[in-house]
């Protein structure tokens, strides 16, 4: 038995056609039919009824293409842990991360990663944290950068950094630091919902699920961006997160207000699915993005609060 019958009999599988079989594996027919037989004669099973048009897989022929899927993946899965420990970091990566951190995350970190390692191909994806979760476990992502902590088992997590959360906006009664409490007697902006970040913020300040409190007015953005557009011209008040404060205009921070002692700060992270897999690469990256962050953010984790994820 080797790779290549594994590969023969799923094609055929596939294809129930030993010409279309053949082709899709760039050998002949006669060669593709051969090596089938011959690993049928190996198990001592039939694994396609070949005077079915089209051909048939049988039901044991069935169980064992499945195995052979596996084993095809496993096998995959042996390649890139060697190419790993060569420390050669290659090939693509596969990264989903949620909007309220890709804004202000990736033009920070992006150039120095990609500079750092030229031979990886880097796949990115804007998606909620719910979509994060699902394509890690279905192998169609391979780490996801969101909020932490979330209520989910068999995830691995590397945390990236904690960021403290600004308030933008002007209070009625001028004071420089706000209390939760003084965001449930003033206009709030909050993004949709589906964001994270909204729902840490509604919990941590004991908000109502009602969006603003404009009387005949019911809104809610998908960017911090129009958020401070809108307390621009409505006044009131929004939350953002430090590297999104980093981004705006001097005029704009002077509009920035700190929260009392302790602070909200998010916790995020680099999570995954399976960590046997690019186990080196995801520690690799993490490293660098944790390096970068702590670089230009400064938080006191004694006098803060850690919101709670998802």
């Amino acid at each position: 038995m080797n790779i290549q019958q594994l590969q023969y009999i799923i094609a055929l599988d596939r294809y129930k056609n030993f010409t279309k079989a053949s082709e899709s594996c760039f050998i002949t027919q006669a060669t593709m039919s051969t090596m089938i037989r011959r690993l049928e004669e190996e198990l001592e099973v039939v694994i396609f009824d070949r005077k079915a048009n089209p051909i048939l897989t049988t039901d044991a022929g069935k169980e064992i293409i499945a195995e052979a899927e596996k084993a095809l993946v496993h096998i995959k899965n042996m390649a890139l842990v060697a190419k790993e420990d060569s420390w050669l970091f290659e090939g693509n990566v596969r990264i989903g991360i949620i909007p309220t951190i890709a804004n202000s995350l990736l033009p920070l970190v992006l150039k120095p990663v990609m500079g750092l390692y030229p031979r990886l191909e880097i796949t990115l994806t804007e998606i909620t944290t719910e979509n994060v979760l699902e394509q890690l476990k279905d192998n169609q992502l391979d780490f996801g950068i969101i909020s932490t902590p979330v209520d989910a088992k068999g995830y691995d997590t590397e945390i990236l950094y904690y960021e403290p959360l600004k308030v933008y906006g002007k209070l009625r009664s001028n004071k420089k630091y706000l209390m939760t409490s003084d965001l449930t007697r003033e206009t709030h902006w909050l993004l949709e919902d589906g964001h994270c970040i909204r729902d840490q913020i509604m919990s941590y300040c004991s908000l109502q699920n009602k969006g603003n409190h404009l009387a005949n007015l019911k809104f809610q953005s998908h960017s911090f961006e129009t958020l401070l557009n809108m307390v621009d011209s409505f006044g009131g008040l929004t939350i953002i997160p430090e590297l999104y404060v980093q981004t705006l205009s001097e005029k704009q921070q002077s509009k920035i207000l700190e929260f009392e002692k302790p602070y909200p700060v998010r916790e995020v992270s680099m999570v995954s699915y399976r960590s046997d897999v690019k186990h080196k690469l995801g520690k690799a990256l993490a490293a660098r993005i944790r390096q970068i962050a702590e670089g230009v953010l400064k938080v006191d984790l004694k006098q803060a609060v850690i919101l709670k994820g998802q």
